[in-house]
């Protein structure tokens, strides 16, 4: 007997669009559901090869919290590709300036590692405000 996996195009009939307010709650705790979400692990429908995960918007980033010593010890690395060229910033710095990039960061790192993660990550929307364009796609609201 084979499992039947459904289509592209019938989970993209499925979709649904999520809402998360992150106002006083917990970088990794909101990452954490986002990314389960982006992936599609909640659903029924769940296929490793698919993109089967729904839309999430995440509103207020920039009242968003981090735990512990996490915005003067935290490090965000990557090189240039030249001599010399590690760079390093420091994630209170980086929150200062752009709090949805902090979270962006959070919730990639834990999307899988393979061809699907660029597809998952288009997903997610990200605004530092409590509003958002996406009212006509009906978005409900996501309690954590």
């Amino acid at each position: 007997m084979s499992t039947r996996f459904l289509t592209a195009g019938e989970l993209a009939t499925l979709d649904k669009w999520y809402v998360i307010d992150a106002t006083d709650q917990v970088l990794g705790r909101v990452a954490t559901k986002a990314a389960t979400i982006l992936i599609g692990k909640h659903r029924p429908q769940y296929a490793p090869f698919l993109v089967s995960g729904e839309h999430v918007i995440i509103v207020n980033a920039q009242k968003i919290k981090l735990t512990g010593e996490k915005l003067d010890k935290k490090v965000y690395r990557w090189h240039t590709q030249y001599p010399g060229g590690l760079r390093e910033v420091k994630a209170g710095k980086v929150f200062a300036s752009r709090p949805d990039k902090v979270i962006r960061e959070a919730v990639l790192g834990m999307l899988p590692k393979n061809k699907l993660r660029k597809r998952m990550v288009k997903r997610l929307k990200i605004y530092l405000a409590d509003q958002h364009p996406h009212s006509a796609q009906q978005p409900q609201s996501l309690k954590l």
